[in-house]
Parts: structure tokens; C-alpha cells; sequence
């Protein structure tokens, strides 16, 4: 029995070009299989896509004329060269089981000749050594396959992360005339990503993160050392290396068009928008390494909500987002609507050799939490009023790229704040020199704060992914008050290199300067280098 079947299913994978196992459709079951194929035919020339020339010609032809076990479609058709569902596979070795055994039953002499067998043995005896082989690869792939399925991390899952360390030091007395106290530091930052998706179109993000540039108070390192924000890195936090989960955020598009971005925590405006510079040039372990020159500092705003992202067109994107400093908490003067937000509006239209955006952003800053400018200028800049005045700011700002060629780009930034008082009394305000004055404030006191940077880069330049790059630019300066303004302009003038040592990991030379810190001539130049390295994986 087994000698008899054997070569007519042999010959029926003969007579198959593809096989695979192909899931079947919502409508396909069994029946479908079988209605969907016409009845036997008597002869393979009944087939109107079959033609002599066919490399499997004859192996159609012996399956029809001599057992009379292969069907076509109903359009006359025999379709070949399309893959095999499981069920037409099914049907169709079920025809040619049923037409053996009525061969057996009915006792025909030829059914297996003796050409057949010979044929057989010498295939198996010709192909033994591939046959082994392919046998040998099926089990090594059904092992991996296994491992696979016991030790992935998960079927929706996946992990990404980003490590940088840096060795950094700053010259030059600290702000108000102190000498240097800065000494060279080694210090690093973690994230771990936990990327998934469940539709293919949407993606949950769950951010890991440690890091230990900050000192006991939380205050940034370098900053305390130096008496300014101006010389911080842009990847100085601090979590004194304990594992948080400061950043959840879920993407979903609702059509090709409109798509929604929400989060409970750690959600910034680079989370919901694009801070349209060049690709790398705001990533915090492989572009530009200053927290002031990565990009504009109206982006460096955060929280928990959410926003929506439109394609008016193919390349104009309008972003409508609001962001609650403390969503997480019930308290008077927290939570969703009741405490700290901001909220953006930017417009962006990408062509093909860079991009232009134009936004506003408006926000609510309660005392004791008071930064307008994001830690990146002055102190007076940040907090015009003092951290004991609840301050409102709207803030209106361009941004913009161009890439020349592909080994040479620019891109610049610019913004203008107007923060508003929106309570009276004494508040300890910068004098530009380390220390704080003692001033009465009104509610309803404006001060204006301006800045901008422009900003050259030269891809690949010196070797594949490698990226040199300069920047100038005036940090957030308070050009009038009401209360008080900054003496001077504050100039930042920064040069870098990523040397990229492979996919994973670079190194980035960086060394700024800043003349007249805290935006006060009376303040020496401070000088900043680092070495970074970064792990990408």
C-alpha cells in the first residue's frame, strides 16, 4: 500500500511549482477548496494555461491521463504558478487518494510500473546528500524557532536603548569673580525604551531612565559649579542612578491625515511636534551637545496630555497640543487644568531639502516652579519675577533647516517671550552675578525675553556618519522689564565632532565658550569641554 501511494503523491509535489503554507482567509474553509475546483479533467490540454514547454508539464500530464486526479478551475484553468493554500493542498491530494484506492480496488495491472520505481530510487539515490542536508537545516530551524518562542522578549515588544557617558569640565572663574571651582567629571545617562505596537500603525512607548549628573539638591552639576545654566550639557539628568519610569507616551493615527499623541508623564514638545532641525542635530547623545544649541529652547517644554497632529497637505503639518506640568496630582494648584501647562501651536512644512516651522506656545508657571526659558539662558531669563511670582509667558518662535548638499547644512532658531506677573510682593530676583536682590513685584509686571542661534553641520564629512558641526547664538536674554533687565548679551559660540565608530557606538568631541555668562560683562568667559561616547542599541 504504501509503495503504491507513495509515487503518486511524490509525483503530485512534482507537479506543484510553490508550496507554502499560506493562512487561509476569513471565507476560505474546506468547502470553498472544493467548490472553487471544477471536476477532474480527462486531459491536460482541457487546461488553457498549461503549455508543453511548462517545466512541469509531464508531471501533469501522468497525474491526469494515468490517475485521473487533478481538477481545474472553473474558468478552464490550472494556475500553477500561484501559491497552494492548505486547503486546496488538502482537496486536492484527497482526489488522488480516493482515485488509488479505486485503482486498488479494482485491481489494475499498471498501476505502479516498474519505470516509476526505478525513477524513484534513482531521484533518492541522486539527491541523498540534499536530502539530508535540507533535513538536517528543517530541525536546526524548528530548535531556533523554539528558542525563540521560549526566550523573546515579546511577540509585541521591543527594546531599544541609548547610554551616554561623558568625561566634562569648564574654565574660567565662576560667575561673580569666584575662582574656578569646577574640578574634570565622569557621569552618565540611561534610557531604555519599551516600544510597542498593537494595530502596526500606533506605538506605546515606556521610558526607563537613570543618570547621575546632578548633585545632592538636584541641582545640574556643572551648573553649580559654574553659577549658570548656560554651560549645561544637554543630557544632564539626574535620578542619582535609581530606575525611574519618567516618560510614558502612546501615538495612534485615526487616518492617513490626523493622528493623536497622549501621555501621563515626561511628554515634551518634541514628543508631539518636531523641532525641525536637521536629523540627529537635537539627539541628545549624538548631536549637538549643549543644552542651549541642541535646539530652540521654546521645545524644552513638558508634562502629561496630549495632541493632535494634522497633514493639511503631503508636507504641512499643523500640531495643536496642551501639556499639564502636574496631571498626576489632586492637589489645589495641580492637577489637569488647575495648575502649570502649556500649550503649542506650530505649523511646519517640510520640503525637499529641509523644512521651516512657525509656533506659539502659551503657558502658566506657579510660584515656585518658575522657568521660562527652560534652564537655558540667564537666571533672570528663566525668572524674571523671581521664583515667588506665579509668571504667565506666550511665546512665539521660527525654526528652520536647509541642506545644501549632503555633506553641508544649516539650520537656525528664534523666539520672543512675553512673561506676565500674576501676583504682587517681594520676590528674590538675579542680579546677574550669582547673587539675588530682594524687589517688589506687581501683578501684571511684563518683561520681554528674546533669543535665537544659527548653526552649520557637515554630514559625513571625514567618514560615514561622522558629523562636525559649529554654532553661534545670543541665550535667552531679557531685553525689558518692568522689574528688571539683563546688563548685557550673553554670546555662545560652540564647535563639535561625532566620530562614528560604528552603528552603535560614536564619540563627540564638544567645546563651547560663553562670553559674559548670566548675560553681565562683569562675569568672566566660561569655557566647556566634553567628551561623550554613545551607546545606541
Amino acid at each position: 500500500m504504501l509503495k503504491i501511494i507513495f509515487p503518486s503523491v511524490f509525483i503530485l509535489f512534482l507537479a506543484i511549482p510553490t508550496v507554502r503554507a499560506v493562512p487561509p482567509k476569513d471565507d476560505s474553509n474546506a468547502a470553498d477548496a472544493n467548490r472553487n475546483l471544477e471536476g477532474q479533467v480527462n486531459s491536460v490540454s482541457q487546461f488553457s494555461d498549461i503549455k508543453p514547454s511548462d517545466w512541469a508539464f509531464q508531471a501533469l500530464q501522468s497525474l491526469v491521463e494515468r490517475y485521473g486526479c487533478i481538477a481545474g478551475y472553473p474558468d478552464a484553468t490550472y494556475r500553477g504558478d500561484r501559491a497552494l493554500s492548505r486547503y486546496e493542498f488538502a482537496a486536492g491530494l484527497n482526489a488522488c487518494l480516493d482515485r488509488v484506492n479505486e485503482l486498488i480496488a479494482a485491481g489494475t495491472n499498471d498501476l505502479v510500473k516498474k519505470e516509476d520505481l526505478a525513477v524513484l530510487q534513482n531521484l533518492q539515490t541522486e539527491f541523498a546528500t540534499e536530502l539530508t542536508t535540507l533535513r538536517g537545516r528543517a530541525d536546526t530551524l524548528e530548535a531556533h524557532t523554539a528558542t525563540l518562542e521560549t526566550q523573546q522578549f515579546s511577540t509585541t515588544t521591543k527594546l531599544t536603548a541609548q547610554i551616554i557617558t561623558a568625561v566634562s569640565d569648564t574654565f574660567g572663574n565662576r560667575v561673580g569673580g569666584e575662582p574656578d571651582e569646577s574640578r574634570p567629571y565622569f557621569a552618565n545617562r540611561g534610557r531604555l525604551n519599551l516600544e510597542s505596537s498593537f494595530t502596526g500603525k500606533d506605538l506605546l512607548r515606556v521610558r526607563l531612565e537613570f543618570g547621575n549628573f546632578a548633585n545632592s539638591n538636584g541641582t545640574s552639576q556643572i551648573a553649580a559649579a559654574t553659577g549658570t545654566g548656560m554651560t549645561r550639557l544637554n543630557f544632564d539628568y539626574d535620578s542619582n542612578d535609581t530606575l525611574l519610569v519618567p516618560h510614558i507616551r502612546y501615538y495612534f493615527p485615526v487616518s492617513d491625515s490626523l493622528n493623536f499623541v497622549v501621555g501621563p508623564t515626561g511628554i515634551g514638545y518634541t514628543d508631539i511636534s518636531t523641532t525641525v532641525t536637521p536629523p540627529t542635530i537635537a539627539d541628545d547623545g549624538n548631536g549637538v551637545p549643549s543644552l542651549f544649541g541642541s535646539y530652540s529652547p521654546l521645545f524644552r517644554r513638558g508634562g502629561g496630555g496630549g495632541a493632535a497632529n494634522w497633514n493639511i497637505t503631503k508636507d504641512l503639518v499643523l500640531t495643536l497640543g496642551y501639556l499639564a506640568s502636574s496631571p498626576n496630582a489632586p492637589s489645589a494648584s495641580n492637577g489637569l487644568f488647575d495648575g502649570g501647562y502649556n500649550a503649542l501651536a506650530h505649523l511646519a512644512y517640510y520640503g525637499g531639502q529641509g523644512a521651516i516651522g512657525v509656533a506659539y506656545s502659551h503657558g502658566y508657571s506657579p510660584a515656585g516652579v518658575v522657568e521660562v526659558a527652560a534652564g537655558t539662558g540667564s537666571a533672570l531669563s528663566n525668572a524674571p519675577f523671581g521664583n515667588n511670582i506665579a509668571t504667565s509667558n506666550d511665546i512665539v518662535g521660527a525654526q528652520g533647516f536647509y541642506r545644501f548638499s549632503p555633506n553641508f547644512q544649516i539650520h537656525a532658531w528664534g523666539g520672543y517671550i512675553w512673561a506676565n506677573a500674576k501676583n504682587s510682593g517681594l520676590s528674590d530676583i538675579s542680579n546677574g552675578r550669582g547673587a539675588t536682590d530682594s524687589l517688589f513685584v506687581n501683578s501684571g509686571d511684563n518683561a520681554n525675553v528674546w533669543f535665537g542661534a544659527i548653526g552649520m553641520s557637515f554630514p559625513d564629512v571625514g567618514g560615514r556618519g561622522n558629523l562636525p558641526g559649529i554654532l553661534f547664538g545670543i541665550p535667552p536674554h531679557v531685553s525689558n522689564s518692568d522689574v528688571r533687565q539683563d546688563r548685557d548679551n550673553a554670546y555662545h559660540i560652540e564647535a563639535f565632532y561625532r566620530y562614528r565608530l560604528n552603528d552603535n557606538i560614536s564619540v563627540t568631541p564638544g567645546f563651547w565658550m560663553i562670553l559674559n555668562p548670566e548675560d553681565d560683562s562683569r562675569n568672566d568667559t566660561q569655557y566647556v569641554g566634553v567628551i561623550r561616547t554613545t551607546f545606541d542599541f
